[in-house]
């Protein structure tokens, strides 16, 4: 059965869209209570995606506020496809002329999992193929110039079902705008704001990272605490489709700006490494929270405090190299023997490395896999108190 967006024939309304949140696997709960923050529910949740229902000014929205989603798409249609005709014909299906301009870039991209169809390439050509051919009975031509705004599209099949769907959000939704460039293994930016939600932060608590690379969790931590919206300086590609009006994007956008905060901050980060702790300090001040976030350049056994109830956050190197294991493995015992110390404090170590705990010299309360973009990482919880009520 083909199921179809109102995309298809209420392009310039506000009427309901099925839209989809992607997001890197393992925090799918996460994205769905930030949709609910937006009012948005009827929610389906799968590996890496949340599916629902939402008007175009909710589309602008998620790709606005979403903080740790990586995408969001439009979907198109869904069906059945265990051979190239199915494809074909399911896809012919969508009004392509009442989606595409005459000189639309059809960027067409795709993924297949245990299905039939499992050569990508040529799944694509189909795709393309017969997006062509509909438009050609809408346009009345049959070579289009293709050199117009790039319309995103995916065809994606897990277990023999085809979804069609169009990228709304341009470059990944991780791509703030602030970092221009990472350190080894850099965390995403949505991965950081997710482990920030996962850890019970709130503003009122000390929050540390004491081996801050590029600066992008206490960077997340000060976006997220001053309620700046994470895309509010970026720009997505469903804005050059014409589908949403100007105002209404303007509207959605001042509505961000007016919700900012403006709060005293305990957020310290640091690094001994001179070259991160630069980097650190500039993405900050790009990101508009310099003056949020205390930076300093000092190694990790250097860290101590006197204050009760904070929170550490951090991403550690994961030694991926041979030459760089021991190094890594070193540092972990060190991390062991200064937070130990750290009485009521609560720390959140996310690493690729599979002997963390033993290295560390204690076992977490929680742990919790996750994907750095392609790495398998673990969220490794230790759970001091929380603030008395009051407090």
């Amino acid at each position: 059965m083909i199921q179809l967006g109102m995309v298809c024939t209420h392009k310039k309304t506000m009427s309901n869209y099925q839209l989809i949140a992607s997001c890197s696997f393992g925090i799918e709960s996460v994205v769905a209570r930030e949709l609910r923050k937006l009012g948005i529910d009827n929610l389906k949740t799968e590996n890496g995606r949340i599916e629902f229902s939402a008007t175009l000014s909710d589309l602008a929205r998620c790709n606005i506020h979403l903080r740790c989603a990586e995408r969001v798409y439009v979907k198109l249609a869904e069906f059945k496809a265990t051979d190239f005709e199915e494809l074909f014909q399911g896809t012919l299906s969508v009004s392509w002329g009442d989606i595409l301009p005459q000189n639309a870039f059809m960027h067409v991209i795709g993924k297949s999992v245990k299905s039939k169809l499992h050569s990508v390439p040529d799944c694509q050509s189909i795709v393309k193929k017969a997006i062509i051919t509909k438009m050609s009975s809408k346009y009345g031509i049959k070579v289009f110039p293709e050199d117009g705004t790039a319309y995103k599209i995916e065809i994606s099949i897990l277990n023999d079902i085809a979804t069609l769907s169009l990228d709304s959000s341009g470059a990944g939704l991780h791509k703030r705008g602030y970092r221009e460039e990472g350190g080894t293994a850099p965390l995403r930016e949505t991965l950081a704001a997710a482990i920030i939600d996962i850890s019970r932060w709130k503003p009122y608590r000390m929050f540390v990272d004491p081996l801050c690379g590029s600066g992008t969790i206490a960077i997340e931590a000060a976006l997220m605490a001053r309620n700046i919206a994470a895309g509010i300086n970026r720009n997505f590609d469903f804005e050059k489709w014409g589908w949403l009006p100007q105002n209404v994007l303007a509207d959605i956008r001042n509505e961000a700006k007016s919700a900012e905060k403006n709060l005293e901050l305990e957020i310290f980060a640091s690094d001994f490494d001179w070259k991160q702790f630069k980097r650190a300090r500039e993405n900050a001040e790009r990101a508009g929270v310099l003056d949020s976030i205390v930076f300093q350049k000092k190694p990790i056994s250097e860290f101590s405090t006197k204050k009760k109830y904070g929170c550490i956050i951090t991403n550690p190197p994961y030694g991926e190299r041979i030459s760089d294991v021991k190094i890594a493995e070193s540092l972990y015992i060190e991390m062991g023997e200064v937070f130990k110390n750290l009485d009521e404090w609560s720390v959140f170590v996310i690493t690729a490395h599979e002997n963390f705990q033993k290295l560390y010299g204690s076992n977490a309360d929680k742990n919790r896999k996750l994907y750095n973009g392609k790495i398998k990482t673990y969220l490794y919880q230790y759970l001091g108190e929380l603030p008395p009520k009051g407090e």
